[in-house]
């Protein structure tokens, strides 16, 4: 049985949550601000945290930032209309993906499967995958492990990074846009914005390359998407 966080300090919507995600069989942790979600990840096993940004105590970009100090579980934002900045933050320092209020709990449950999936097959649980090595220069990707090493030096990526480089550099020199990437990384949660897709991509650029704004393996195809340079 996963557990899951949900934090926010509306017990309403904890609760509605709650209720959603019991319904599928999960395991519900209820917080209501984000030091609570913080020392929950820290005391037991979590595989995702669905968390409010606006919060009193410690908010929810502020939780996240801690969060990600010691784990890579998966986290989803929960954001009002009115904060966009606050998004491209939370995914700047290390939030899976958000989903805008008021939301459809089918859009939901779809990508809270979606998280919890790729979390279990990049090593969160017991599933494995068979072995396999991808190596593009000084870059190298150890599919069974779930490790990268940039020059012979390991990078901590998260589970999305993992898998938005996995796709890259499984097709070098093949040009993906950002929809294809959401796609194939996301599988079969609901769409999200192309920001997003640019918010990771900038993020794993800060990871694995010496210089982000003058790329050696992700690069930008003006109009059509990104590739990883042969």
């Amino acid at each position: 049985m996963y557990n899951i966080i949900i934090c926010d300090d509306e017990k309403d919507i904890v609760d509605a949550i709650a209720i959603y995600l019991t319904s599928q069989g999960y395991n519900v942790l209820k917080a209501y601000n984000g030091r609570e979600a913080v020392e929950l990840v820290g005391s037991m096993k979590v595989h995702l945290v669905v968390m409010d940004i606006m919060m009193p105590v410690m908010d929810g970009i502020s939780a996240m930032s801690k969060i990600r100090e010691n784990s890579n579980v998966p986290v989803i934002l929960l954001t009002a209309k009115s904060e966009d900045t606050d998004k491209i933050l939370g995914l700047n320092v290390g939030a899976d993906d958000y989903i805008t209020k008021p939301f459809n709990p089918v859009e939901l449950i779809a990508r809270v499967k979606a998280q919890l999936r790729r979390y279990m097959t990049l090593g969160g649980g017991e599933k494995r995958q068979e072995e396999t090595k991808y190596i593009l220069g000084g870059l190298e990707l150890d599919d069974a492990a779930k490790q990268v090493f940039v020059d012979g030096e390991e990078k901590d990526l998260t589970p999305t990074e993992f898998e938005i480089l996995k796709l890259f550099i499984k097709h070098p020199g093949k040009v993906i846009s950002p929809k294809e990437i959401y796609r194939e990384v996301w599988k079969d949660a609901p769409m999200g914005s192309e920001g997003t897709v640019a918010v990771h991509i900038r993020h794993l650029r800060e990871k694995i390359e010496i210089n982000p704004s003058e790329p050696r393996y992700l690069k930008v195809v003006w109009g059509q998407g990104y590739k990883c340079e042969k």
